[in-house]
């Protein structure tokens, strides 16, 4: 990646001013990490992206990229698991474009459901991401429509880091910074923002390692993609800018049960009545197996990134 196309606070400072009409301004909520069965002297900031318009961070990306560009008559493309689509949906029908979104088997039904909602075309890409994505590459240049990527467009991980400058913004800087990875975009953006600023650590579940794989193997790298979060963290490998990023400033990187994915995400129902998807639940899920031990005093940020989740499955 040209580190000259690596967004940083500037680009983010764009998009905040380009999407300020466009997005939510999320809350914040403070509490004590006791009171999520941490030990005592830890507090939680949890960051309420699920609140955002779509239902996830994704929302910030994707009306950066469309503000920022000429949208042709045959309109937007995007391939995604679910939420990408949706937040190129809803920015879409905000701005009166035409979307079509191409989504892998394993997509939920939830999430296919908010895609028609929003007036998309859905197209069913291929059993897994990478398959829906050569799909929508296929469709664009067929149509001539503007391409929009789930997670590695500058446009887009500039749009992701606005989460971080509002957080700074209501609260100043976290101590310690816990994100769940799939493709990177919200990593990224949270890099553009905070990079040499805090501590940041990216999560992922075992079954969609993409982030650790590069790492270990010092490049980017194909991974088998699978697991209870896989639709929403299902790239098969990371994003191209978060990985120029990640070499920039570094960041730790922890895999995470499944076990401990439904625990945090049944613990955010039952204690916070916060009914989302996986893929937020993985910053809760580190911190109660004790992959991440903040010290007492630490102010930890948890993104809470999605909420596409049919509320059925996480009551139970």
């Amino acid at each position: 990646m040209d580190p000259t196309l690596l967004p940083d606070r500037a680009a983010v400072a764009d998009a905040a001013a380009r999407i300020a009409g466009d997005v939510r301004a999320t809350p914040l909520m403070k509490l004590p990490g006791a009171s999520l069965g941490l030990p005592p002297g830890v507090e939680l900031w949890l960051k309420l992206e699920q609140l955002q318009r779509g239902g996830s961070f994704k929302a910030r990306g994707m009306f950066n990229r469309l503000r920022a560009n000429a949208v042709p008559p045959a309109g937007v493309v995007i391939a995604s698991g679910g939420n990408a689509g949706i937040a190129a949906a809803t920015a879409a029908q905000a701005l009166g474009v035409r979307c079509e979104v191409f989504v892998p088997e394993l997509t939920s039904e939830a999430k296919r459901a908010a895609l028609r909602a929003r007036d998309a075309r859905l197209v069913v890409g291929g059993a897994a991401y990478a398959e829906a994505l050569a799909a929508s590459l296929a469709r664009q240049r067929e149509t001539g429509a503007l391409l929009l990527h789930a997670y590695d467009q500058p446009e887009v991980v500039a749009g992701a880091g606005t989460l971080a400058a509002e957080v700074e913004a209501q609260a100043g800087l976290p101590g310690r910074v816990l994100v769940s990875v799939g493709g990177g975009g919200l990593l990224g953006g949270l890099l553009a923002q905070w990079g040499g600023r805090c501590a940041i650590e990216a999560l992922e579940p075992v079954g969609s390692p993409t982030l650790h794989a590069a790492l270990a193997a010092g490049e980017p790298v194909d991974v088998a993609v699978g697991g209870l979060a896989a639709d929403a963290l299902g790239a098969r490998r990371i994003g191209a800018i978060a990985w120029g990023l990640v070499q920039r400033h570094g960041v730790a990187s922890h895999l995470v049960p499944e076990a401990a994915i439904a625990a945090a995400q049944r613990a955010l129902w039952q204690e916070l009545r916060l009914a989302v998807e996986p893929a937020a639940a993985l910053p809760l899920a580190a911190l109660q197996a004790g992959l991440v031990r903040p010290a007492a005093g630490e102010r930890v940020l948890l993104v809470v990134c999605g909420a596409n989740v049919d509320p059925a499955t996480v009551a139970g």
